[in-house]
């Protein structure tokens, strides 16, 4: 089987809010976006989500339609000689949405896919649904409302990562079995230097001038006499790696800190996604701030509720955290803050 998608981005004001979505059909879509991004972010994260989507398919084909030539230039062309070069472009510049892209060439590896060019704003049926969703979530990041994140694909294994991965495609799905509104020969191209397999319709492309699920035990290292850390110590080790200002800046770890489903409760009453909160860090990590444990309690067998006092420049904030086991990684489920008077 075939899984054809589309996917696209949008940022209003480029950089602004900016939103991200792949389409399949009606029942099978996710979305997402950040308070401030660029539209290339958005196609990219939209292609990037969309491949860990399907992580759990590995031996289908994905067929992915995109109105981003930078996108299909960065994955089939210029990507293996960004690497080569560790990860800078010709003129010696650093490449731009560099973490973005390392995280794309980890989930190309060893999958099957064709990236196919398609005109924006021209009618075809995918690309205009996967447009509207990226600039509805885009749009409702300006709003500072809750922005709709699509029922990503049905008959995801339990424990999938939502945020990147959903549920399988059902075979039968209309929108899933339409071509390209101007179809033409798929040529081969390289697909980077990952062990994939990719194509690309070609055409006429110039270069124009973030997350990793990175591989952490996160049960940590054992104890000095031999014993392995309780979730307690495991996820106030956690909590106290996420307040450092120098994970916070790193996207690709605090996508593995915080859990798909995250959400944040602010000082000021803001509600926080994921996406949000890993963009707003990685723009302004912060100060680093000590913090004081108050309690560490167990929920059942997969779930710790951590309770502690943060002193930094800006005065104490009292802080609730929920960890839950995914699978074998603690992850920041839920957060609230609140000033202390």
């Amino acid at each position: 089987m075939t899984i054809t998608a589309a996917a696209d981005g949008s940022a209003l004001g480029n950089p602004g809010p900016a939103g991200w979505a792949w389409y399949v059909n009606d029942d099978c879509w996710r979305a997402g976006g950040w308070p401030h991004g660029t539209n290339n972010q958005g196609e990219l994260m939209a292609v990037l989500d969309l491949f860990r989507a399907t992580a759990h398919v590995p031996g289908e084909d994905l067929r992915v339609l995109c109105d981003s030539q930078y996108v299909i230039n960065s994955i089939t062309k210029w990507m293996p000689g960004w690497k080569r070069k560790g990860w800078r472009k010709a003129d010696g510049k650093p490449v731009l949405n560099v973490e973005l892209l390392k995280e794309l060439d980890r989930e190309l590896a060893g999958r099957k896919y064709t990236f196919e060019w398609v005109k924006g704003h021209a009618g075809h049926d995918l690309n205009e649904a996967a447009d509207e969703r990226a600039r509805a979530a885009a749009t409702a990041y300006q709003q500072g409302v809750a922005a709709r994140s699509g029922p990503g694909f049905a008959g995801a294994p339990a424990g999938t990562d939502l945020a990147h991965a959903g549920h399988a495609m059902s075979a039968a799905g209309p929108a899933a079995a339409s071509a390209p509104a101007a179809a033409t020969p798929v040529a081969k191209a390289s697909a980077a230097t990952n062990g994939g397999t990719g194509s690309f319709l070609p055409g006429t492309y110039d270069e124009p001038d973030l997350f990793s699920e990175l591989e952490t035990d996160s049960f940590g290292a054992p104890h000095a006499n031999g014993s392995e850390p309780g979730p307690e110590e495991i996820v106030e080790a956690l909590e106290r790696e996420l307040a450092s200002s120098e994970v916070r800046g790193d996207i690709g770890r605090t996508g593995v800190l915080l859990h798909p489903d995250f959400m944040q409760i602010g000082a000021a009453g803001r509600v926080w996604t994921r996406d949000a909160m890993m963009m707003a860090f990685e723009e302004d990590p912060g100060h680093p701030a000590e913090l004081e444990i108050l309690g560490a309690d167990r929920i059942g067998t997969s779930a710790v509720l951590l309770t502690y006092r943060s002193y930094s420049r800006s005065g104490t904030t009292l802080r609730s955290s929920l960890w839950v086991l995914d699978g074998n990684r603690w992850r920041l489920r839920f957060h609230q803050e609140t000033p202390e008077a």
